[in-house]
């Protein structure tokens, strides 16, 4: 059975900025329902940021940027031609060529076109859906082929330094592989056995039982559906897509990329209230034909525990335990979003 199981507690102090008078401090340790990952929802802290002075962040950094039009198609390498006979593909002013840091045997980068720096109000949705249409190009050339990596077709989006990107220029990581990523694989072994006892897929009744309660949901573009993690990884919370009736990346349709990018491009301008201005994106596809499995992908806006000292939002706890450490309720944040679905 799905369940949201929460243990909620208190820390009592007595604080000396009040007197010493006693204050008791609340947190929620919360386990996922499909994997039984835990989370805490703790450290509360306003959910408001400075975003810094972005021309002095980008001064210089075109000079020498290897994504940019000049210098894209003459200093990245190319794929040999058992891979692709080309060597790159492109879309439009989109370029996707291989990774020189590679993450598996299949790994490419792909570019967001020839603009150096976007702020993340404005992408707009038929953009990144041509550049998920750039990446599924690849996993199509790549499973015709029958390479025997092409089984998971991932798609990773570091935005901006804060998010662990190395370079201002926006673009995606590309890979296929037979091993999945460690939470995509929990996630997948979890889904299965949910199917096994219930005869149910878990995403869609998570789904169900999401829309009905309400308090995290946040809305639909096309077969997409967005919403708040009830435990989630990020500070900030994290935004879930998941598509119904899909299993894997290759059966999205052009409809289904643009209602992601419809979506995110959402959370985006939502979070940038906020003053966040980088994230990660992550697809979590199944193999295609996985019957219990059903696309998804997790936004997760990436900020700062201090902005003055630039000091990151990975901890010890995060990196070390991998556990998710929230500064807020996802349904309080999930409030915050709502108005800009709704629009």
């Amino acid at each position: 059975m799905l369940k949201f199981e929460a243990v909620k507690k208190e820390t009592s102090i007595l604080d000396t900025r009040a007197g010493g008078a006693r204050t008791v401090i609340p947190s929620e340790v919360r386990r996922d329902p499909l994997t039984g990952r835990t989370s805490r929802i703790c450290h509360f802290m306003e959910l408001k940021w400075q975003k810094p002075d972005f021309e002095k962040m980008i001064e210089g950094t075109q000079s020498w940027c290897p994504f940019c039009r000049e210098r894209v198609l003459q200093v990245t390498p190319l794929f040999p031609p058992e891979i692709l006979a080309e060597g790159r593909l492109t879309r439009g002013d989109m370029v996707l060529f291989p990774n020189l840091a590679p993450y598996d045997s299949l790994s490419a980068v792909a570019t967001f076109g020839d603009r150096h720096f976007t702020p993340m109000t404005e992408f707009t949705p038929a953009q990144v859906a041509q550049a998920f249409g750039l990446a599924q190009d690849f996993f199509r050339r790549v499973e015709d082929a029958g390479h025997p990596e092409s089984v998971y077709h991932l798609v990773n989006w570091n935005h901006m330094p804060p998010a662990g990107s190395s370079l201002i220029h926006s673009h995606l990581q590309v890979f296929a592989t037979s091993d999945a990523p460690n939470l995509l694989a929990q996630e997948l072994a979890a889904a299965e056995r949910y199917r096994a006892e219930t005869g149910r897929v878990y995403w869609d009744d998570l789904l169900a039982r999401e829309r009905e309660e309400g308090s995290r949901y946040l809305g639909a573009r096309g077969r997409a559906h967005f919403l708040q993690s009830w435990a989630p990884l990020g500070v900030a919370g994290d935004v879930l897509a998941i598509v119904e009736g899909v299993s894997s990346t290759l059966e999205l349709t052009g409809e289904d990329l643009l209602a992601l990018g419809e979506g995110l491009c959402t959370a985006m301008k939502a979070c940038d209230a906020l003053g966040v201005y980088g994230f990660n994106m992550n697809f979590f596809p199944g193999k295609r034909g996985d019957r219990h499995a059903r696309f998804h992908l997790l936004f997760s806006p990436r900020t700062f525990f201090n902005q003055a000292l630039g000091t990151t939002d990975v901890g010890a706890l995060r990196n070390l335990y991998n556990e998710g450490i929230c500064m807020a309720y996802p349904e309080e944040i999930a409030d915050r979003l709502r108005p800009f679905f709704a629009g």
